[in-house]
């Protein structure tokens, strides 16, 4: 089979409350399902978006011989707040300073039961910022999750991490165009470029580039390699970015009003089967991260992702090795 039922719509969510303060207007949350859901609603599995990215830029895992396979189940992709296709800052006058992952999975949690129906999913999968939501379903709905998978995320964004994010924040809001408040008076080009080669730096490892692995028939040398994470960026609005942003930056599973900032309580409420993917040499989301969170969790298995591309080896499009090592432990997780 070459293909398979799609659909995608607009869910609209009212004026929506945010954990730490204000409203988004009019809000929306977009979604693209793939595949077809069983009588019994018991096939769903949820894939929410990363960084940056919209839904369609990161299907490219769904497919029979993909990681995700929409002939076995039903996939359903929710574009997170703030990524310019559902509810962003860019077009969404007062929109608050800040929107967490809790907020995101909360629409996301009414999107499912209003549309579909779901109200338990067979699993969670999310790279990045999708693996920190993931986490967030698994510890808020412990009851409604079967099985979380963890790609190259963490229950809580470390300080190093953070040290990160904040400097991109920075290039953002040092430039003239910034108007404070999470907006600019028009898109800050040359500051999108710095963010865009500063990103390069930190998405993939030492070692892949000490291989070389950035020289390619169509990046032959490292100025045009750059200029592909500039032109990244600078086809997105800054307002967007900077949210996102800060949303990373927040992300925390306890810090809500179930667990108190308590991260050993929220780890310990977990009952889904949780299987940890970091990447062997991701700066963001460390190893380390993972083993001290599969301490405090009942059910679950940490298996690296053995490749020298950084952050990026949990989103491998067009790279086979870590795209199969990804497609057999997923295969795994949903026996």
């Amino acid at each position: 089979m070459s293909d398979w039922p799609r659909q995608q719509g607009r869910y609209s969510l009212g004026t929506m409350q945010v954990l730490k303060g204000g409203w988004i207007q009019d809000a929306h949350l977009h979604w693209r399902s793939h595949g077809t859901l069983s009588a019994a609603r018991d096939n769903a599995i949820l894939y929410p978006t990363s960084y940056g990215a919209t839904s369609t830029e990161v299907d490219w895992l769904i497919g029979p011989q993909g990681i995700l396979d929409p002939t076995r189940w039903f996939i359903v992709q929710i574009d997170m707040f703030g990524n310019g296709v559902s509810s962003s800052p860019y077009d969404t006058p007062d929109y608050p300073p800040l929107v967490t992952a809790y907020d995101n999975v909360q629409g996301q949690r009414r999107l499912l039961h209003d549309v579909f129906g779901i109200d338990r999913l067979k699993a969670v999968y999310g790279w990045s910022m999708g693996a920190q939501q993931a986490y967030h379903w698994a510890a808020l709905f412990p009851r409604e999750v079967e099985a979380a998978i963890i790609n190259c995320g963490s229950a809580r964004t470390a300080t190093h991490n953070q040290v990160f994010l904040r400097a991109q924040m920075a290039i953002l809001e040092a430039a003239p165009e910034y108007l404070g408040n999470g907006q600019f008076s028009e898109e800050p080009r040359m500051a999108l470029r710095a963010f865009g080669r500063n990103y390069a730096a930190w998405a993939m490892s030492q070692d892949f580039y000490r291989a070389g692995l950035y020289r390619t028939a169509k990046t032959p040398d490292l100025s045009a390699y750059l200029s592909t994470w500039e032109n990244r960026y600078s086809s997105k609005k800054a307002a967007n970015l900077l949210a996102q942003m800060r949303c990373w930056d927040a992300g925390d599973i306890s810090d809500n009003p179930l667990y108190g900032g308590n991260l050993e309580d929220a780890l310990r409420a977990i009952t889904a089967r949780v299987f940890l993917l970091p990447g062997e040499t991701d700066l963001y989301f460390r190893v380390a991260d993972n083993e001290f969170e599969k301490l405090y969790l009942r059910h679950a298995s940490l298996k690296p992702i053995p490749s020298i591309w950084g952050h990026r080896a949990g989103n491998p499009a067009g790279q086979a090795e870590d795209t199969g090592f990804l497609r057999r432990m997923v295969t795994e997780s949903l026996e």
